[in-house]
């Protein structure tokens, strides 16, 4: 199978121009300083098996491990047209608790999706032992919540107990 280098420049540059507008797009629209001023986030476009197939230039270190947060939302749930996973999990491809990745499908023709978009951003305090999250701590646990691959959006409805809870 040839391919064609102009095709494939084509397609690089359309795959990174969306993650680069995802990422204009959260931080236009993002309340937290975090990300509205510090820019401490990251985007990505990733196949059907959830490998990384482009990303924005934002923070690095996020990017090298979302491709495993990717992958435990694909296998950790049934996906539908809509819907939205949530995880900080650093087992399942997290780095630290305040960075929270969402994960979002995105399908063609087929029943099943044919790529995924996510992102990853620094937020504030997600509860733990100390302010902020980043305690000096002998144990995960007492860094705050970690949070499984769970559906936060589904069938384009927000679910409201996941967005309660505290």
């Amino acid at each position: 199978m040839k391919i064609n280098p102009i095709l494939l420049e084509v397609f690089r540059n359309r795959f990174s121009s969306i993650a680069e507008e995802m990422g204009v797009t959260l931080m236009r629209t993002g309340f937290s300083p975090n990300i509205k001023e510090r820019r401490d986030f990251s985007c990505g476009v990733f196949d059907k098996e959830g490998e990384m197939i482009a990303q924005a230039a934002h923070i690095p270190v996020h990017l090298g491990s979302m491709p495993m947060s990717v992958k435990s939302a694909i296998s950790g749930v049934v996906w539908e047209e809509g819907d939205m996973v949530i995880l900080n999990d650093p087992f399942k491809g997290g780095t630290h608790l305040p960075d929270i990745t969402l994960v979002a499908p995105v399908f063609g023709d087929e029943e099943m999706p044919c790529f995924y978009v996510a992102n990853r951003a620094h937020h504030a305090d997600v509860g733990g032992m100390s302010s902020g999250s980043m305690p000096l701590s002998n144990s995960i646990f007492q860094e705050g919540i970690i949070i499984p691959p769970t559906k936060i959006v589904e069938k384009g409805t927000i679910d409201r107990k996941i967005m309660a809870f505290s």
